[in-house]
C-alpha cells in the first residue's frame, strides 16, 4: 500500500520549524510540554498558526509510515532531554518543583507567596514615599497630603468595620475572671499609655469587664474647669485642627477638608433651634455657612479634638448652652486617627456621627461625636432613645430628633463641664460654633489638651 512518506516529512518540518520559532522567542514552558506530545496533558487538537492536526491521530493513524513515527518519537526524546537541562529545572525542589506535569496546562500556582510579595512591595513603596515627605518637611518644604482616591476609599469601606465594632462591643461586656483582669488591663495600659493615677478607681480588679475599664471616671476636681468667658475642651485628646470656616469648607487636618453642608446635613433643623433663617442661594457654596451665622459681626469657627484609645473616653459640655436638636447619621466606621484623617478626604462625613445642635450666648453652637473603628457605640446621657451602629441602615440617610416640646421650649440646658456622653473607645469630637470676629484660639495644631482647659477666648 502506498503511503505519502514525503508529505509526512513536509508536515513534520513545518510544525517543527513553527514550534522552534515560538519557543526561541518566548520560551514558553507549556509549549515544551506540547512539543513532547505527553498525551496526558495534550488537548485533543494542537493549533499553531495555519498548521492544525490531531496529535493522537498522528501517532495512531495507519496512514502515516513507521519511519515518521520513529523519527517523531526520537525528536520527542531529544526535546525531553533538552528541557531537563534548562536552568529553571534546578531552581526548586519538593512540592514546588517544576516538571513536565506542573508546567502543563494546569501549572501549579502558589497565591500566598505572590500576595505577600505584592503587598510587601506596595508597603515598601508607600513607606519610601512617606520617608521622602518627612525629609522634605525637615528642610522646610511643605508637602501636600497624599489623598486616597475613590477606589481606595471604596476598598476600605468593604472591610466590615460595623460588624467588627458590634462584635467588639459584645466582647467588652463579657465579665473577666478576677485572675485575668489585672494582666489584661495592664497590657492595655502599657500599650496605650493610660494614666491610672487619674482614675477614680485605681484597683484594676474592680473593673468587671473591658467596657467598665474604658468608661472609667476621673477623680473629683481633677480637671478644673475654666470659669472665664471661654470655650473649654470637651475631652482629653489631641488638637487636629482649628480656625475659621471658609467657603463652607472645614479642615479635618491641615490641607484636607470636608463640606460643612455634607457634615451637618440640610438646614431644616434650624427651625427647631428658632434661628433666623436667611434666604439661601444654592449656587453659592457659602450660603449654607451664612445660614448658621445668626448675628451681625459674627463668624463661624471650628475645632477638632481626637481621643486616642488611651485617653479618658467621656466628653463634657464645652460651654453653657441649650441643646435643641439631635441628628444621627449612620455610616462607616473607619479609623479617625490623624494618619487616616490626612489620607481620606471628608472622612468625618463618611463615618457614623451624632450632631447635637443648639444655641449659646453668641448664637449657633454644635457638638458632633464621630464614631470610628470599634467605636460604633456613641452614648448621650440625656438621650435614652439614641441607638448607634445598627446592623442595617440606608446609605445617606439620617434620623432627626427634637428636644423641644410644648412643655419644654428651651431644650436641654447644659452647663460648662457637665457630663454629656461617652465613647466605648477613642474617637473624635468636632465643635462648630458662631462667635464674634475677635474670638481667638489659644491652641497649636497637634498639642495635647485635657477637658476643662480653654480652647479660646474673646
Amino acid at each position: 500500500m502506498w503511503r505519502p512518506h514525503g508529505l509526512c516529512r513536509s508536515i513534520q518540518g513545518v510544525v517543527e520549524a513553527r514550534w522552534n520559532f515560538v519557543v526561541d522567542l518566548r520560551k514558553l514552558k507549556s509549549l515544551l510540554v506540547l512539543l513532547m506530545f505527553d498525551e496526558e496533558y495534550l488537548p485533543s487538537h494542537v493549533k499553531m498558526g495555519c498548521v492544525r492536526f490531531s496529535a493522537r491521530t498522528f501517532v495512531s493513524n495507519p496512514l502515516f509510515c513507521r519511519n515518521c513515527k520513529s523519527d517523531w518519537l526520537l525528536l520527542r526524546a531529544q526535546r525531553a532531554r533538552q528541557f531537563q537541562q534548562w536552568p529553571w529545572c534546578s531552581l526548586s525542589s519538593g512540592r514546588g518543583r517544576f516538571n513536565a506535569a506542573s508546567l502543563g496546562l494546569q501549572a501549579r500556582v502558589r497565591p500566598f507567596p505572590l500576595l505577600i510579595a505584592t503587598g510587601g512591595g506596595y508597603m515598601g513603596y508607600d513607606q519610601y514615599g512617606r520617608y521622602k515627605d518627612r525629609e522634605l518637611t525637615k528642610i522646610g518644604i511643605e508637602v501636600p497630603p497624599r489623598i486616597a482616591n475613590e477606589t481606595q476609599v471604596a476598598l476600605y469601606k468593604t472591610i466590615p468595620t460595623r460588624l467588627l465594632s458590634r462584635a467588639w462591643g459584645r466582647l467588652n461586656q463579657v465579665e473577666l475572671p478576677t485572675w485575668l483582669r489585672k494582666p489584661v488591663y495592664s497590657l492595655y495600659i502599657w500599650t496605650f499609655g493610660v494614666n491610672m493615677q487619674e482614675a477614680a478607681v485605681e484597683d484594676l480588679i474592680q473593673y468587671r469587664n473591658l467596657g467598665e475599664f474604658f468608661r472609667r471616671k476621673l477623680k473629683p476636681a481633677l480637671r478644673p474647669v475654666c470659669n472665664s468667658h471661654c470655650v473649654i475642651s470637651p475631652a482629653d485628646g489631641k488638637i487636629l485642627h482649628f480656625g475659621r470656616v471658609r467657603n463652607c469648607e472645614v479642615e479635618q487636618v491641615k490641607g484636607v477638608t470636608y463640606s460643612l453642608e455634607t457634615f451637618l446635613g440640610p438646614h431644616t433643623w434650624a427651625e427647631a433651634i428658632n434661628c433666623t433663617i436667611k434666604p439661601s442661594n444654592e449656587e453659592d457654596p457659602s450660603s449654607f455657612q451664612d445660614l448658621l451665622v445668626t448675628k451681625e459681626g459674627n463668624e463661624l469657627f471650628h475645632c477638632v479634638v481626637y481621643l486616642a484609645p488611651g485617653d479618658y473616653h467621656c466628653f463634657h459640655s464645652p460651654t453653657d448652652w441649650r441643646v435643641a436638636h439631635r441628628r444621627h447619621f449612620p455610616g462607616s466606621l473607619m479609623s479617625v486617627n490623624p494618619g487616616v484623617a490626612r489620607w481620606i478626604k471628608e472622612l468625618f462625613c463618611h463615618n457614623e456621627r451624632v450632631v447635637l445642635s443648639g444655641e449659646w450666648t453668641h448664637g449657633f453652637f454644635s457638638l458632633t461625636a464621630v464614631g470610628a473603628t470599634n467605636v460604633g457605640s456613641i452614648r448621650i446621657y440625656f438621650d435614652k432613645e439614641l441607638r448607634t451602629n445598627s446592623p442595617r441602615y440606608s446609605k445617606g440617610s439620617y434620623n432627626d430628633f427634637s428636644y423641644l416640646s410644648n412643655n419644654n421650649q428651651e431644650g436641654v440646658s447644659m452647663r460648662k463641664g457637665e457630663h454629656l456622653g461617652e465613647f466605648n473607645l477613642g474617637s473624635t469630637i468636632v465643635l462648630l460654633f458662631e462667635a464674634p470676629h475677635d474670638f481667638t484660639f489659644n491652641l497649636k495644631a497637634g498639642q495635647k489638651i485635657r477637658y476643662g482647659e480653654p480652647l479660646g477666648t474673646m
